[in-house]
């Protein structure tokens, strides 16, 4: 089912709004708005126990369905799958009785906007991350469907990507129930829309490239794949991953495994790529002492930031290896 939106008072809680469960009692003050989908609405609401990210619903079987997924993310072991779930009940809103569940409020960064303050040598730390996450949960028996940024939050330090909304959560093998189309490979002619490890891949690459198009773009022509092709290409910085985007495109990668085994080499790789592009200009038109001072401060930040890249793939790796063991 493609994103819609509903009338219904779900979507239009104002600030302040006071919400008591019909059947616990607990009680939430809205505070803001963090985001809606096509299942409900999601709040920021304080709660006696402090802040809480609040779902109002507007179908009771969905809502109980995303409830389900998350109890079954809270059973595996030693993982973070998503937001632990916290109370789940009914409330009477515009004289509509809807349910709700409220979740753990992560207070975090989206995606792109943490990479545009921080800066794209974290790009490939945090796939490697959402790629280890995608590989338990398909292990899980589950697709995570509507894959996207807004779905996506950096929490931290240390910097952690974490899920916001279950709602487009699939099982395995059935058709993907939410969809937003910059994302979906049915939308670009690389496949169907059934729940598979290799659509949450589409996904990923999607995400990859959105992170060097921030405002997206639309299809055009009758070979949507070379359109994406070209996008890849005309990014430099792309440059590192141009064959893990095109093979995750084509769906090429059976698991999140195998598509991030190769992605923390392309991320070694880059690393190294970038450690030649520090070098100073010989054609530069500066003075010598100016340019020798700008060039120890570029050395002395980029060897902070390399020291913390290597850390995390170091670590990455060892997590990888410990994965592969289990």
């Amino acid at each position: 089912m493609k994103n819609s939106y509903s009338e219904s008072p779900a979507y239009k809680l104002a600030i302040g709004t006071r919400i008591v469960g019909k059947w616990h009692q607990e009680r939430y003050k809205v505070v803001r708005s963090l985001g809606a989908g096509a299942t409900g609405k999601v709040y920021l609401a304080e709660s006696v126990n402090g802040f809480v990210a609040l779902k109002v619903g507007v179908d009771n079987m969905a809502i109980t369905s995303e409830v389900n997924v998350l109890k079954h993310f809270s059973k595996v072991q030693g993982q973070t799958l998503g937001p632990s779930l916290l109370d789940v009940d009914d409330a009477v809103i515009g004289g509509v009785t809807l349910p709700f569940y409220a979740m753990e409020y992560l207070d975090g960064v989206e995606l792109l906007s943490f990479l545009e303050k921080k800066g794209f040598v974290w790009f490939g730390i945090l796939m490697i991350q959402l790629l280890g996450d995608l590989e338990k949960l398909h292990q899980a028996g589950w697709a995570f469907g509507d894959l996207k940024p807004d779905n996506l939050l950096v929490v931290g330090p240390p910097a952690r990507i974490r899920w916001l909304d279950v709602g487009g959560t699939t099982l395995l093998g059935r058709s993907i129930k939410e969809y937003t189309e910059f994302y979906d490979r049915g939308y670009w002619g690389c496949g169907t829309r059934v729940a598979e490890p290799s659509y949450d891949l589409f996904s990923v690459a999607m995400i990859m490239i959105n992170c060097a198009y921030p405002k997206r773009f639309d299809r055009k022509g009758e070979k949507p794949i070379l359109q994406l092709k070209e996008m890849v290409e005309q990014k430099q910085y792309l440059g590192p991953y141009k064959q893990i985007i095109l093979k995750a495109l084509q769906g090429k990668y059976k698991e999140a495994a195998e598509m991030r085994k190769e992605l923390v080499q392309a991320v070694s790789n880059a690393s190294s790529y970038e450690v030649k592009e520090m070098k100073p200009s010989r054609s530069s038109r500066q003075s010598p002492s100016r340019e020798k001072k700008k060039y120890k401060q570029k050395k002395t930040s980029y060897f902070v930031e390399f020291f913390l890249l290597g850390s995390f793939i170091l670590l990455a790796y060892i997590l990888y290896l410990f994965g592969q063991m289990m």
